[in-house]
């Protein structure tokens, strides 16, 4: 049996499921994941939660709801309580997106930002663009940024250089980019990394580096994110919070293919690797130092 799509009565269940998932793709268009959209709404209809139920709630693992949870406070979307257990609570819709739209409105100003150092480049003759520009765009989302590297890294011919926080040089090492960046080292290709910040979690991370080959060095302050493939291609971190290690974290970065543009973060990099330490240093003083006492 069947029924008549004109004889058809939409259940109110049905309505309500309509409803949600409206509810959900307009949260996606203010910049969040899947998870966080569908944690965020359920905190919003059904209240208060600690991890552990709203993880039944959500069909999950607690650790994932827990990282969910995590992303959504940095997004000032939800907050957690003083109490034990924790509870978390949804913020206000409205105030919640007016944050999410200025955050928005940030990555724009960022962009504007970066539109007049090209526009100020291409008048300068030494940083002429090419005429074969074919690409700039922004990749929202961990997952794209890696997909976008590791073709790179596959086809350098001569170098490439990065300036990055701690985190990502554990999620290089996690998602497979250093087995390619040792193979671009034994074809003879030269990989210098800045880490920015270093603490004693990294260093089997930085060290990884190290072993492969990489020249890396430790800066000790936070700067530009950014990575540079053969003088020719550019990626620049814009929102760069890694508050997870997951393909899903979502982030905010520019990617180019403008040498006129790569040709500028050149010129910065060497400025800031003339500022650093081997990073062997910085590993050497962190064993001395041992464990936070937290880790111990």
């Amino acid at each position: 049996m069947y029924f008549q799509r004109e004889n058809y009565v939409a259940s109110p269940h049905h309505n309500r499921m309509t409803d949600q998932d409206d509810f959900i793709t307009h949260l996606l268009g203010f910049g969040l994941t899947e998870k966080e959209a569908h944690c965020y709404f359920h905190l919003l209809k059904y209240g208060p939660k600690t991890p552990s139920p709203l993880a039944k709630s959500l069909h999950t693992y607690r650790e994932d709801v827990f990282r969910t949870l995590t992303s959504l406070i940095d997004k000032g979307m939800v907050r957690p309580s003083l109490d034990s257990p924790t509870l978390y609570t949804a913020v206000e819709l409205d105030t919640a997106l007016e944050v999410a739209l200025k955050k928005h409105e940030s990555e724009l100003r960022e962009m504007e930002t970066r539109k007049r150092e090209l526009q100020a480049l291409a008048q300068q003759q030494r940083f002429r663009p090419s005429d074969e520009v074919t690409t700039f765009k922004i990749m929202k989302g961990l997952k794209e940024v890696l997909a976008t590297v590791a073709p790179h890294i596959l086809t350098l011919e001569e170098d490439f250089f990065a300036v990055v926080p701690e985190n990502t040089v554990v999620v290089v090492s996690l998602f497979g980019i250093n087995p390619l960046t040792k193979e671009f080292i034994e074809r003879g290709g030269a990989v210098r990394i800045l880490v920015t910040d270093f603490s004693y979690s990294g260093i089997q991370a930085t060290q990884e580096l190290i072993d492969i080959g990489a020249e890396v060095r430790y800066l000790g302050e936070e700067t530009a994110i950014f990575a540079v493939f053969d003088k020719k291609a550019s990626i620049s971190g814009i929102h760069w919070e890694l508050s997870s290690v997951s393909l899903d974290q979502p982030l905010t970065s520019l990617y180019t293919d403008d040498p006129a543009y790569a040709q500028y973060l050149t010129t910065t990099y060497e400025m800031l690797w003339k500022q650093s330490v081997p990073a062997e240093e910085r590993i050497q003083e962190l064993l001395e130092q041992g464990p936070p006492q937290a880790d111990r």
